[in-house]
């Protein structure tokens, strides 16, 4: 069902009235039923909410045995926000206390605090349903502060100085974005998942976790239509636009007037519209002569120490970053953020670019020249010249691996690199070509269909023979959480925590763990060559990193069981806010 109406049938109400009265009492019971209506604009109420089924609710007790715990989860969610729409709201006290103390030369300090009592729970007595004691869930909500009276004096047992740093506004997620569409009454339910996919499709974001990064494209485009057509990416003409296109389908607007009004213009559209005035074909005819591609596909970053702008240019092969109108430019890697390009990184990157184009020597089979170079996804070797435009022949090339950088690499580690892809021989069973390669996660080796990654990294990629693919291939593959306990490298113990330290190999890469904190290894840093000590800063340091984000390293993570059916029970409760789903 796709539905983001919060509306309840009659039957609905009247079940969920009768399981209040039946289950906490009258008192928790309004006089009259409530009734929601949805907050967005654009929300297609044609479904009623989604509630549990039936003339007559069951709870989640009494459904539990006919449902596996993911589904258990989700009915106990349903039924509860259900259930509390129709219940009074809760009562409560909230106390602020403010105490002044000398401070000495800094003057007067003013320390706060805010208490919180329960004084009818309301629809939170349905949050509790289902624990062991509801009442004592219930107080876990409170905080009760001791008897104070104005003016008393009291003893600081204890002063703790914490600092506080504000944050930034978290980057969109996918459900944040679409959050944020509603507010503002862009797209409806049934278009939300194809306005995603589009924006990742034409490269304007890109996906780190389930953060969504805006890409140097769509800074242009956004510059492109907010100088030259502002009325496109204006938010009110959209949510206007959605409107008339409601209407058309309701059936109260004829579609024919209207869209020849939006693509022809409408004269008596107010002179404040003039996108409605002129129309979308007079708009972009116009609006297209005006178009400067250059600056529109420029993004200014600041100047360097002669004062000379360097700006980040969109091009036809991705997004570089140029100073001034000079040669000196730089390819931006993939997998960088708009707000981790700084100055330092622009002269990292124009270092890099300096050593591109380099030529470290012959290979001795084919003769031809073996380059260094640099592009959208770091440096890289090429054996040969750079190919024809149309050409569909592509010179070999292989990625620095870990540990190599562009200051030191040799011919000898150029051509090592490029070995590879290499084929090992035949499988002995489906007679399928054995290879051994590297990729974006690392090297691996490959028999048909079925690979399996190299725990030890590229120095066991360089010794991998035959025998040693075939036992890896032989191996059951590992998936998700099983992947990341493979270990590469044991380094001992912490010498302060005492919790032992190692280097494995995870989804998304190397990493360094005492257990409890887990530190990406940086790329270009071979993870069979870290030390102990060198572990010991990189936990450290992203321990410093999740302070510095509210967050504690140390915290004890939220545990899970497997259920008797083999699911994972989560020791956690799940709580919301009163209104039905």
């Amino acid at each position: 069902m796709r539905t983001d109406s919060p509306t309840l049938s009659s039957q609905a109400v009247d079940a969920a009235r009768r399981q209040v009265t039946s289950l906490y009492g009258g008192e928790y019971l309004p006089d009259r039923p409530r009734v929601y209506t949805a907050k967005s604009k654009g929300a297609q109420e044609a479904h009623e909410a989604i509630r549990p089924a039936g003339e007559t609710f069951r709870t989640p007790d009494q459904v539990a045995r006919e449902l596996d715990p993911d589904a258990q989860r989700l009915y106990d969610l349903v039924w509860k926000r259900t259930v509390a729409s129709q219940m009074r709201d809760a009562t409560g006290m909230r106390t602020q206390v403010r105490l002044t103390a000398d401070a000495g030369e800094h003057g007067a300090a003013t320390f706060q605090t805010s208490g919180k009592v329960i004084t009818f729970p309301g629809f939170l007595r349905a949050y509790v349903e289902g624990s062991d004691d509801p009442d004592a869930e219930l107080e876990d909500q409170e905080r009760v502060l001791p008897p104070l009276r104005q003016g008393q004096e009291v003893d600081a047992r204890e002063v703790e100085a914490k600092g506080h740093e504000t944050q930034p506004p978290a980057r969109y997620t996918e459900a944040s974005l679409i959050r944020e569409l509603e507010e503002r009454g862009i797209g409806r339910p049934s278009t939300y998942a194809s306005i995603i996919q589009t924006v990742q499709d034409r490269g304007y974001v890109w996906k780190k976790g389930t953060a969504l990064i805006p890409t140097f494209t769509a800074f242009a485009v956004v510059n492109l239509l907010g100088h030259h057509f502002p009325d496109l990416v204006d938010y009110g003409f959209t949510a206007r636009m959605e409107e008339r296109l409601d209407e058309i389908a309701e059936g109260e607007r004829q579609y024919k007037p209207w869209l020849h009004a939006f693509y022809f213009g409408d004269p008596e559209a107010p002179a404040s519209e003039p996108m409605a005035r002129n129309g979308l074909h007079r708009t972009i005819d116009e609006g297209w002569e005006a178009i400067d591609a250059r600056a529109i596909s420029s993004i200014p970053l600041g100047k360097d120490d002669e004062g000379r702008e360097i700006a980040v240019r969109v091009g036809r092969y991705g997004p570089y970053v140029q100073i001034g109108d000079s040669d000196e430019r730089a390819s931006l890697p993939m997998e960088i953020a708009p707000d981790e390009i700084t100055l330092d990184e622009v002269e990292r990157l124009l270092h890099q670019e300096s050593l591109s184009d380099r030529v470290l020597g012959n290979d001795p089979e084919s003769h031809e020249p073996v380059y260094l170079k640099t592009g959208r996804y770091g440096p890289y070797f090429q054996l040969g010249e750079d190919p024809e435009p149309k050409s569909k022949e592509k010179p070999r090339r292989a990625s620095l691996w870990p540990g190599m950088t562009m200051e030191d690499v040799t011919l000898e580690d150029a051509l090592m690199a490029l070995e590879f892809p290499k084929t090992l021989g035949k499988h002995p069973e489906n007679g399928k070509d054995v290879t051994v390669q590297d990729g974006p996660n690392g090297p691996y080796v490959k028999a048909g269909v079925e690979s399996r990654s190299i725990p030890g990294g590229h120095a066991e990629m360089a010794e991998m023979d035959l025998e040693g693919a075939l036992k890896l291939l032989a191996q059951p593959k590992q998936f998700g959480r099983r992947q990341a306990q493979s270990v590469m490298k044991d380094l001992g113990e912490h010498p302060d925590t005492k919790l032992n330290l190692t280097v494995r190999s995870g989804r998304f890469g190397p990493y360094v763990t005492d257990g409890v904190v887990n530190a990406s290894v940086p790329k270009g840093r071979d993870p069979q060559a870290l030390t102990r000590e060198e572990a010991i800063e990189l936990i450290a340091a992203r321990e410093e990193k999740m302070r510095s984000e509210g967050k504690d390293p140390r915290a004890k993570k939220p545990t899970t069981r497997r259920s008797s059916s083999g699911g994972r029970r989560s020791t956690g409760g799940t709580r919301g806010r009163r209104r039905s789903a």
